[in-house]
């Protein structure tokens, strides 16, 4: 190959990379310049990859054609890292179909070939899509370990520079997406702001979008939507400014679902649309099904039957061509909704089975609990109230599982922050005992220098208690480790009944709560009252009774949370049990709907009883509550 056209074909990849903003234009480069590639090598196979990638995900058979044509050339010239690729984007194909075990398949063998290569960027980018299948399939432990073994291999292999921060900063904003999953928002929010913080270090703007747009998923997971739509904001006019559409169509999907949830349906209608027509505009069928179902789930909860049904069938379509799983079980749920609604009841069956097949093929099992749910609503609906009841145990045992499950993965997130909490301040302890002995030892050398000469018998006493000095520091500080060790047993044991403490309090009212629905409807029913109501009513005082659970829990969250009770008093002495409660609760991070199940009230009573509490307290509208008692 001749100088000038080497020079001319990195020059294109540099115009492609920098110069661009029209993913058309790109591509349309890329494809000129392979027109005029005539010898297979690897500036072709370069290519060919590229083209893999701009197009993997709006045209992915078209996409998979480049792929295939790179390997088979890297097969041919004996290009290892080529091959590498090659398995990666056959990886990728099945991956972007939800076909999971193919595409753990040839990831793993693009991995080995990377390995061979000795190519660390490769194994990065393995890496990466790995723990994406992982988190998918719902193995977050191990999504979580490969993601750490990049964050090593980035460490450890990459040169300092912008590229180095950047791949990090990547990898923790991807760490915190796993920890959203596991609903451990406190620690997703750690790794997403070591993230946005690698990205303002190298000043990279729409890699700090981000990092905005996944503390904003963060916050709405933390139910505070409105500090939720901020980041978004925040991070849609980063790529609004660099011509981002794909991820402006992400940003306004998830703005779309803050604003939903604050109830604004009509700005949630407004960024969804916004969301479906950018979507459409980069080709992102994934991104459009999902805009599209969530503005048809809008409309049908506004009562906009005729709009929504449209608008979900499209969704549906879209989803079923490109074989988008949880896009069809999305979809298929909502058409079943409009179909209850219009009392068309076997319809609304079918769609569900339809879903439930789908959910239990993929093992989506919030999804598959929700189903349930509507179908035991739908059964009611026909009178075939013994199948109602039937689903309604099944979605009952689901969600009991899911909660617990999430509760339990909540409290060993308190659990490890308080662990590290206690390391870091072990860790401050030693520090200044270390400066403390150094700075001693420095003016022991002074003195000696000063007065040293000819005073060998002062030296000799010098240094006997000196000798004395140190081994009264060892023994106090073997005694004060002793100390320390029996005080992390009793914290140990406290924070397991603190912990054991708060999940049967939330599963007690929770179990409460369910009864009394159960009572309701079986009250409705005859021929179940007159066999369950005695039992269920026995059943329900039984659990009611014991009233010494908040008093248990109370005592433990004294000796673990340092005296908060008294701390909140020296501040507001009047405060009142019921607020010390709440007080308590949003200490230790619970959402307002677990508060709420803890107190057996409304979530809406909880709001109420939080903005009480922050006026009692003297708090300005800037300063948010929880944070507030968090750093008491």
């Amino acid at each position: 190959m001749k100088t000038q056209n080497l020079i001319s074909v990195l020059l294109l990849f540099f115009v492609i990379s920098f110069g661009f903003s029209q993913n058309t234009k790109i591509i349309d480069s890329l494809q000129q310049e392979l027109s005029k590639r005539k010898e297979d090598d690897s500036v072709k196979v370069m290519i060919l990859t590229r083209l893999h990638e701009k197009l993997m995900f709006s045209k992915p058979e078209e996409a998979k054609l480049y792929a295939e044509k790179g390997f088979k050339i890297s097969q041919k010239i004996g290009y290892t890292r080529g091959i590498a690729i090659g398995y990666m984007h056959r990886a990728d194909y099945f991956a972007n179909r939800s076909e999971n075990d193919s595409a753990l398949f040839y990831y793993n063998r693009a991995k080995n070939v990377f390995k061979e290569a000795n190519s660390m960027r490769g194994l990065i980018f393995v890496n990466h899509s790995l723990s994406s299948i992982e988190s998918s399939n719902g193995n977050l432990d191990n999504a979580i370990a490969i993601t750490k073994e990049n964050i090593e291999l980035i460490k450890t292999h990459e040169k300092e520079g912008d590229a180095k921060t950047k791949f990090l900063g990547a990898q923790y904003v991807s760490l915190a997406g796993i920890y959203v999953e596991k609903a451990n928002y406190k620690t997703a929010l750690i790794y997403a702001l070591q993230g946005l913080e690698c990205f303002e270090k190298i000043n990279h703007e729409t890699r700090k979008a981000d990092a905005l747009k996944m503390i904003g998923d963060i916050e709405s997971g933390l139910e505070n939507h409105q500090s939720s739509i901020q980041y978004f904001k925040d991070a849609l006019e980063i790529y609004k400014r660099f011509e981002e559409t794909f991820y402006v169509a992400y940003t306004q999907n998830s703005m779309g679902i803050s604003y939903q949830n604050l109830n604004d349906y009509k700005s949630a209608e407004t960024y969804f649309n916004l969301a479906v027509e950018n979507a459409k505009k980069v080709e992102d069928n994934l991104g459009t099904t999902n805009a599209l179902h969530n503005l048809g789930e809008i409309k049908r909860l506004q009562g906009k039957l005729n709009e929504a049904k449209p608008i979900l069938s499209e969704a549906k379509a879209i989803a079923e061509k490109e074989n988008l799983k949880l896009g069809m079980v999305n979809s298929l749920e909502s058409l079943s909704k409009i179909d209850f609604q219009n009392k068309n009841f076997n319809s609304a069956l079918n769609s569900n089975s339809e879903a439930i097949e789908i959910a239990k093929s993929l093992g989506a099992m919030s999804h598959l609990a929700s189903l349930y749910k509507n179908r035991s609503s739908f059964l009611e609906g026909l009178n075939k109230n013994n199948d109602a009841l039937e689903f309604l145990k099944l979605y009952q045992t689901i969600n009991d599982s899911l909660f617990t499950t999430k509760k339990s993965q909540q409290i060993e997130e308190l659990r490890a922050i308080y662990e590290s909490e206690q390391k870091e301040a072990e860790i401050t302890l030693q520090k200044k005992e270390i400066e403390t002995l150094n700075t001693q030892t420095e003016n022991d050398k002074l003195t000696k220098t000063l007065y040293g000469i000819g005073m060998f018998s002062f030296l000799v006493i010098a240094g006997l208690i000196y000798f004395s000095f140190r081994q009264r520091i060892k023994k106090n500080k073997i005694e004060r480790e002793k100390q320390e060790a029996i005080y992390k047993q009793e914290i140990e044991f406290k924070k397991k009944e603190l912990a054991s403490q708060t999940l049967h309090l939330v599963q007690k009212n929770t179990f409460i709560q369910e009864l009394k629905d159960n009572l309701e409807k079986i009250k409705r029913s005859p021929e179940l009252f007159k066999v369950e109501f005695r039992r269920i009513v026995m059943l329900l005082k039984k659990e009611s009774a014991e009233d010494k659970d908040w008093e248990v829990f109370k005592s433990y969250f004294t000796e673990v949370h340092n005296n908060f009770d008294n701390k909140i008093k020296e501040i507001y002495p009047d405060i009142s049990e019921k607020e010390m409660r709440l007080a308590s609760f949003l200490r230790m991070n619970l959402a307002t709907k677990e508060i709420a199940s803890m107190l057996n009230v409304l979530p809406e009573s909880v709001l109420k009883s939080k903005y009480r509490l922050k006026k009692k307290l003297n708090l300005d509208k800037e300063t948010d509550l929880n944070q507030f008692l968090s750093d008491l």
